[in-house]
């Protein structure tokens, strides 16, 4: 009779794996790239990412490693490769540095995911007309509220003073002590030079309504900007959008302004009661005596009196009833 061998224990070293064409073994330790460059992101195009590095222009893709994290206007990357910024080179984005500020908004007011328009910006420029077309001071507070939650400080530039008197306006402001200024055609040297001062060394962000008049700002600002400029439909009192994403421009003796395509909306659904409350300083101080969880749309809101009382303007208490209510649509009972 043959004797059989005796069974030997068999462990996973004993599984014979055949790698694939083309493999390598994976690792979670990422490239250090320790050579890779500093640069600003100026403008974002398909996949696309001009930055500028050491004052030259690159275009860039944003590395696998990276995943699918977004990369905005503003933000401050480091780039690999090919940084000499030849026609037909193309960096790689390998690292995106902590955002200090990022400015966001929303599809629309019923959709709670937020797109970041620009990273890093200092203050945000609302440009609003007086006339042609008429000012939209509920646009305007919506800006205001995207300011205040991303910790950006919000200015006023008024534009087409001259059809219109912009007294209006400004006194609905002015308790909230932001920075106004008021420009008429053509430019005056005075208010155009506060306006300098105002944006010299920041990064700064232009947004408006379409055909307030933004791109003929710029071109004014930087006379090489070359931003096309758009007419107002007489039909329909609305501008047409000359720019189609956010770019970022170098002003004269330092700073930025990045302007970006005219808005006729801008969702704020990302965003709860008490972020969007933060955007009314006025009104604030007259919540105190609201009932526990007031969503301030309601009969015993302590809103009413304090308005009542003079302590702030109604127009501003109906502004923030109207996003509440576009933020917390009510069921349909029907």
């Amino acid at each position: 009779m043959t004797s059989r061998a005796p069974r030997r224990s068999l462990d996973e070293d004993d599984v014979r794996v055949r790698a694939g064409r083309g493999s390598r073994p994976r690792t979670r330790r990422r490239p250090a790239h320790a050579e890779a460059v500093d640069a600003f992101v100026a403008a974002v195009d398909r996949g696309r990412y001009r930055c500028i590095a050491d004052g030259r222009a690159v275009t860039a893709m944003k590395a696998r490693e990276l995943g699918r994290g977004g990369i905005a206007v503003g933000d401050t990357v480091s780039l690999a490769g090919d940084i000499s910024g030849a026609p037909g080179t193309l960096a790689r984005v390998v690292r995106v540095a902590p955002r200090r500020t990022a400015l966001r908004r929303s599809a629309d007011d019923t959709d709670p995911v937020e797109r970041i328009i620009v990273a890093n910006a200092d203050q945000l420029l609302i440009v609003a007309s007086l006339a042609d077309p008429p000012s939209r001071p509920r646009l305007i507070d919506r800006f205001l509220v995207a300011a205040y939650d991303a910790g950006i400080d919000p200015a006023l530039c008024l534009t087409k003073a001259d059809l219109a008197a912009p007294d209006a306006i400004l006194e609905v402001y002015a308790p909230l002590g932001i920075t106004c200024v008021v420009l008429g055609r053509p430019y005056q040297q005075a208010p155009l030079a506060e306006l300098r001062v105002l944006l010299a060394g920041a990064i700064s962000v232009l947004v408006g309504h379409s055909g307030v008049g933004k791109s003929t700002l710029v071109n004014t600002l930087i006379p090489d900007a070359d931003r096309a400029v758009g007419e107002v439909s007489p039909a329909t009192g609305r501008g047409r959008h000359t720019s189609s994403s956010a770019v970022a421009l170098p002003l004269p003796g330092g700073g930025w302004i990045i302007d970006t395509p005219g808005l006729r909306s801008f969702g704020l659904g990302h965003l709860s009661v008490e972020r969007v409350l933060r955007a009314f300083p006025d009104l604030v101080d007259g919540t105190a005596q609201c009932p526990p969880g007031c969503s301030h749309l309601t009969p015993d809101c302590a809103l009413d009196a304090w308005v009542a009382a003079g302590h702030a303007d109604a127009a501003r208490l109906d502004s923030l009833r109207r996003l509440l209510r576009s933020l917390r649509p009510e069921p349909d009972r029907s």
